[in-house]
């Protein structure tokens, strides 16, 4: 009875030592899950604090660099007033240099004039003592005969200056009637077609625009000068200036340019030489339509366009004080009346009467009498024989060989014989100018000439990579030889060489 007993108790206490390992193992197990979850907790926790660590560290670096940039853009903009503050500092000290150096070069020449009135006081001073010497050892009518001689040696000398400034005074008053007479003659007897002929005015709209246009030092003026290859005068005249040039074409253009840079307010060199370009462009556009517009006024069709541009170029060649294109417009008319009334080919007497100062529009850029030049252009674009003959023969400089031609030399004649159409003086000027031009560009290295200063200057610009510095010098020289000894001009002619090296990159 006590065995079944004692197996039971002990089954009983494996079981309950079973049972209790088992609920100690499920309890383990349990506390290891929460550790686990603990765990994975405390590591979401760490990242979501490490996250916000990194994104404020991030904020604070961002609001670091805006204020080190700020900070950095301060310091720019203070050494930038620094700077600024420097060169205004450099530009007042080389003004008061310049002042200073100015101030002694009067002081110098002060100093020289003041030696040179001391030594003309000292000789003065020794030759009175040398007359005092003399004085001393006269009589009493020595002496008397002395200072009379002397006497009568200044008052000849006064009286010598007062003729001089009396003639000087009567000369003065002479050239002053004799242009106030020319002017009336001029204005009674001037044509309607008379034109300027060496100079065009420009209105501005202040005085302060010269400044402008002169630029620093001189820069916008000179560029325009050179672009244009006119000569700008700046005087005292009001709101105005003159562009100045013998070549009407180059004046027309100038003056154009100058007009648009004093409206558009932008004058620098850059924008100079482009606004320059652009209107000569519009003046070929203007006498290729002023062409076209004489051949229809005319009533000459057919012609070659380029004969056209060439007719449109005289819209602004004057000879004689006689605007050229009116004037072969007219004579086109009045040839073309008188073969009508003679039975003659009315279209020969039109052709060659419009074409027959052709050759002006180029005679001073190529060899020959604008009548034989204007013939050879006309044949080479398809002009027939009888016209080309009637314009090289209108000078009776080839043999007339039709009655168009002597009706074309009669309208040429007639058109001409108006009051103030002829002005040898003027058309003796044109030649001269332009003769100064032809012998500067006969020498090697010369890349541009302009006549100015109504021919009293001629302008050179040289290849800087043909004529180094020392053969600019011996190039004046040798032009300002070869004008002395082959041309006749008054006063004098001032040569000039200018020698200009550009280099341009392009940024890209």
């Amino acid at each position: 009875m006590n065995f079944p007993i004692f197996v039971v108790a002990i089954v009983s206490a494996v079981m309950g030592a079973a049972i209790g390992f088992l609920l100690k193992t499920f309890q383990i197990r349990q506390e290891n899950l929460k550790l686990k979850e603990e765990g994975d907790r405390i590591l979401a926790n760490a990242k979501e604090e490490a996250r916000e660590i990194v994104l404020q560290a991030k904020d604070e670096v961002l609001k670091a660099r805006e204020e080190a940039e700020e900070e950095i853009s301060k310091r720019r903009a203070e050494v930038s007033r620094w700077e600024d503050r420097l060169q205004r500092r450099h530009d007042q000290l080389d003004t008061r240099a310049e002042r200073l150096e100015q101030r002694e070069q009067s002081l110098n020449k002060r100093q020289s004039t003041l030696d040179r009135h001391a030594n003309k006081l000292e000789t003065m001073e020794e030759e009175a003592r040398e007359k005092l010497v003399q004085i001393a050892k006269m009589n009493t009518d020595e002496a008397r005969e002395y200072l009379l001689k002397e006497v009568e040696k200044e008052a000849r000398d006064d009286m010598a200056r007062i003729i001089r400034q009396v003639e000087a005074e009567a000369q003065e008053e002479g050239e002053r009637r004799a242009r106030k007479l020319v002017a009336d003659a001029i204005q009674r007897v001037a044509s309607e077609h008379v034109v300027e002929v060496t100079s065009s005015s420009v209105t501005l709209p202040s005085d302060d625009m010269k400044g402008r246009i002169i630029g620093r030092s001189g820069r916008n003026i000179h560029s325009f000068e050179r672009a244009a290859g006119v000569d700008v005068i700046v005087d005292d005249t009001p709101e105005s200036i003159t562009i100045s040039s013998f070549d009407p074409v180059r004046r027309e253009v100038a003056r154009r340019s100058m007009e648009r840079l004093v409206l558009d307010g932008r004058i620098h060199p850059a924008h100079i030489e482009k606004i320059v370009s652009k209107e000569a462009k519009e003046v070929e556009r203007v006498i290729r339509e002023a062409g076209e517009e004489a051949a229809f006024e005319a009533n000459v069709p057919g012609l070659h366009k380029e004969i056209l541009n060439k007719l449109g170029r005289l819209k602004f060649r004057t000879s004689y004080g006689q605007n050229q294109l009116a004037h072969a417009v007219e004579t086109a008319k009045l040839a073309a009346a008188i073969a009508a009334e003679l039975g003659a080919d009315v279209e020969t007497a039109k052709a060659g009467a419009l074409l027959h100062d052709l050759g002006k529009a180029m005679d001073h850029n190529v060899e020959g009498t604008h009548a034989q030049i204007g013939a050879e252009f006309a044949q080479r674009y398809g002009v027939n024989e009888k016209v080309v003959n009637a314009i090289a023969s209108h000078h009776h400089e080839i043999e007339q060989e039709s009655v168009e031609a002597v009706i074309i030399e009669a309208a040429d004649a007639i058109s001409g014989a108006r009051p103030g159409a002829r002005r040898e003086s003027l058309e003796q000027y044109l030649k001269r100018v332009r003769a100064l031009e032809e012998i500067a560009n006969t020498y090697e290295g010369v890349k541009e000439t302009y006549a100015l200063q109504a021919g009293r200057e001629v302008r050179i610009f040289v290849k800087p990579e043909d004529i180094d510095d020392l053969a600019s010098i011996h190039l004046a020289r040798d032009i300002s030889k070869q004008i002395e000894e082959t041309m006749q001009y008054p006063g004098q002619i001032k040569v000039t060489v200018i020698r200009e090296t550009r280099a341009v990159e392009y940024a890209k």
